[in-house]
């Protein structure tokens, strides 16, 4: 088939959380014809997904500003050059043609052509761990929570969170001021979240369990008590609960990207100081990018979008600047 016959795009981008789409707004800038591929029903990325009540302080520009909010102006940014996003769609092969220098990227739903990609997949497909107890399966949805879509289900109840890393913490920062009551149950006595965040919720009127663990959970319906035991005594006690939000990690997995032929390392794929990979043409940024000195934040994840959109608008236009110049001084509307 030829290039003529085919529907061909200068980038396309995996991945529509917000590096994804800052880097739809930067091809935009550059005038790249683009799509974004995501395997969501939604744009937004994790945060739509996992965090939309979850606020979020730093992002430039906003002091303090929920995930949700954070996404809705960043997919109208992203969207301003009406890129074509398909949703619901599993990437699976990535493969290039020599001879005319277009990938064929094939998903779930069908066969994509582009001259170059820019892998913003976050940290790849993530699953909640599940708490393993007796009870939990059958209540599953109905009081315990492994994602938190509206902060409103724990007003004025009883609330126990499980985990002790940032999620925990956040949550605890936010439930609290609305729950009657709130207990966090942590199987050690140190914390993985920041320790700013631990610091603001141990001032809060909380309850910390240390070296607890979840023993078994209580109701017919909905959510009614969790029995807790001391890792330490042995001891076991019951606390009246409506809600448990359970935050003891995440699994993550890059899925078929693991066979695209990349340097890998764990979960992350390797870049050079341009975001390429070592496949030429195929762009990393975000947290599924690796390099030393690497630090994962959104706002240095659109940066490296910014940095290999610039290196693939070159290589698809070798007559193009590298750097076209500020936004200030361009032409967008």
């Amino acid at each position: 088939m030829s290039v003529e016959s085919r529907d061909v795009y200068d980038i396309t981008i995996i991945g529509g959380g917000p590096v994804g789409l800052f880097g739809a707004f930067y091809a935009g800038v550059r005038e790249c014809k683009t799509k974004i591929i995501d395997s969501l029903s939604e744009l937004g990325g994790q945060l739509t997904a996992l965090y939309p009540e979850k606020f979020i302080f730093d992002m430039p520009g906003f002091p303090k500003v929920r995930a949700k909010d954070l996404v809705r102006v960043m997919v109208d940014q992203g969207l301003w050059k009406d890129p074509t996003v398909c949703l619901e769609e599993q990437t699976q092969t990535l493969a290039y043609d020599e001879t005319d220098g277009i990938y064929t990227l094939t998903t779930s739903k069908g066969v994509h052509y582009t001259k170059t990609v820019l892998i913003a997949a976050g940290i790849g497909a993530l699953n909640p761990t599940r708490l393993v107890a007796p009870g939990v399966e059958e209540l599953d949805g109905n009081g315990i929570h492994y994602v938190i879509r509206d902060l409103e289900d724990f007003r004025g109840k009883d609330v126990v969170v499980v985990g002790g890393g940032d999620s925990a913490i956040d949550w605890t920062l936010h439930v609290a001021p609305i729950a009657n009551s709130l207990r966090v149950v942590h199987r050690r006595d140190v914390f993985r979240a920041h320790e700013g965040s631990v610091k603001e919720a141990m001032a809060l009127p909380v309850d910390f369990l240390l070296w607890w663990v979840v023993e078994e959970v209580h109701g017919t319906d909905h959510l009614e008590a969790v029995t807790i035991r001391n890792t330490k005594t042995k001891e076991t006690k019951t606390l009246e609960a409506q809600e448990l939000i359970v935050c003891i990690g995440f699994k993550s997995n890059i899925g078929p990207l693991k066979e695209w032929g990349l340097d890998l390392e764990k979960n992350s794929i390797l870049v050079d100081r341009h975001m390429e990979t070592n496949r030429p043409g195929v762009f990393a940024a975000g947290d599924v990018a690796a390099y030393d000195g690497k630090i994962k934040l959104i706002a240095t994840g659109v940066g490296e979008a910014c940095t290999a959109v610039n290196y693939a608008k070159n290589m698809i236009d070798p007559d193009s600047k590298l750097f076209p110049g500020h936004s200030s001084d361009m032409a967008i509307r």
